[in-house]
């Protein structure tokens, strides 16, 4: 049982940390980190109590762990602002500002099929693009309150 509680301990720190990073909007979201961490630890229990090698057990703990995470739009977000505007404001003022403009850019990544893999697709480029723009037009419209 200790055991099993380190594993839900590891795997709840290291969602969190993804979280916190890649997906702040889920950071809070305690059902979420709950139910993602312990089906992560039972994964791995259970690859492991089948004889499967440590490196194997990881592998399918990390897909369970991390499913439906690969491609964040606070990333994509921030990647458009360091990129395109970071001139315009200080290094430390990008993050938050990538945050702010996360529910601005809301209404362009529903035009597109988010997958895990969606930024190494073709369409990525077009929707670099529109977030641009529509970053682009809030500054013009509302400065860099």
């Amino acid at each position: 049982m200790e055991t099993h509680q380190k594993d839900l301990s590891y795997f709840r720190l290291r969602l969190q940390e993804l979280l916190t990073t890649s997906f702040p909007e889920k950071t809070y979201d305690v059902k979420f980190i709950d139910q993602r961490s312990s089906w992560a630890s039972n994964a791995y229990e259970g690859a492991f109590r089948a004889g499967n090698p440590v490196s194997q057990c990881n592998h399918i703990a990390d897909y369970v762990l991390f499913e439906g995470l690969y491609f964040s739009r606070f990333d994509t977000v921030f990647q458009v602002v360091c990129n395109e505007f970071d001139t315009t404001m200080a290094d430390e003022e990008l993050r938050p500002f990538a945050f702010k403009m996360l529910p601005v850019c809301d209404p362009v990544f529903t035009n597109y099929k988010l997958e895990d893999d969606f930024a190494y697709s073709s369409e990525f480029e077009l929707l670099y693009t529109e977030l641009t723009g529509t970053i682009a037009i809030w500054i013009e419209e509302n400065g860099l309150q």
